[in-house]
């Protein structure tokens, strides 16, 4: 009985393949978390009959789960989740901070605002504890071989 060859592993092609579809991957999750980032900011002062109403909040919490769920999964661990939760973070920092002419982008009467950048860092935060603490799924079977 003849011993059956063990396969070969991925080609040294499909690893760079892997690879950069990994980073692109990482890269389409900060831009996505700028771009939602920015248009929450915008929605944000959305008013109807002069009233703020809060639907950058919803926005903001559902542009975020899918952030969250996005790129650790493009990325292939378990970390990259920080990547667009960082980005998103800065973006409201730097947005609830005003200039040296005194314009800021969410004013401290805004409720809105305020309560976007909570809602938005819980979100991140409970997605990552979910991230962490739930166990890797099974390995995802080998390409095939060509």
């Amino acid at each position: 009985m003849e011993p059956v060859p063990s396969p070969a592993g991925p080609s040294r092609a499909h690893r760079a393949a892997d690879l950069v579809l990994r980073v692109v991957g990482g890269v389409v999750a900060v831009v996505a978390a700028a771009v939602t980032a920015a248009l929450e900011l915008m929605l944000s002062m959305l008013r109807v009959g002069g009233v703020l109403i809060g639907v950058s909040v919803l926005v903001t919490v559902l542009a975020n789960v899918a952030l969250s769920w996005f790129a650790p999964r493009a990325v292939g661990r378990r970390w990259a989740l920080a990547l667009p939760a960082v980005v998103w973070f800065a973006l409201m920092v730097v947005a609830a901070g005003g200039t040296s002419e005194g314009d800021v982008l969410i004013a401290a009467n805004n409720w809105v605002g305020l309560v976007m950048i909570f809602a938005g860092s819980v979100t991140f935060a409970v997605m990552g504890f979910r991230t962490v603490m739930n166990p890797p799924g099974p390995e995802s079977p080998p390409p095939p071989r060509l």
